[in-house]
């Protein structure tokens, strides 16, 4: 059943989301902390912990799986199996956080920190 398995469509195209969420896993991975607006936080928490949990198993096929995820970016893909997955051996999961910063001036748009715990 797909119960509650849909998703923000963010005003874009299959094809615009995909890349939108590609790119930012990647910034969040590689500088641990990015400000963006709630609905693309929010989008693409899931994403990120999916990766931080294949991170952890740590094998070459789940190695190829976050390279296929983050777009062959080798340098984010060995930050995470390195580096970020060792630090969350012990937790079971939530390795994100989102902190609001308030609405931005221009548009008002909500705007928070999406940063690893």
């Amino acid at each position: 059943m797909r119960h509650q398995k849909n998703r923000g469509k963010l005003s874009r195209t299959s094809a615009q989301r995909k890349a939108l969420m590609m790119n930012l896993s990647r910034q969040v991975l590689d500088h641990e902390r990015i400000k963006t607006t709630e609905a693309k936080a929010k989008a693409v928490k899931p994403e990120v912990e999916k990766l931080i949990t294949l991170a952890r198993r740590g094998d070459l096929h789940a190695r190829r799986q976050a390279l296929a995820a983050l777009g062959q970016d080798k340098y984010v893909v060995y930050k995470l199996f390195e580096e970020i997955a060792p630090r969350y051996a012990e937790r079971p999961g939530g390795y994100l956080r989102i902190l609001k910063l308030g609405p931005r001036k221009s548009d008002s748009s909500e705007m928070v920190f999406l940063e690893l715990v």
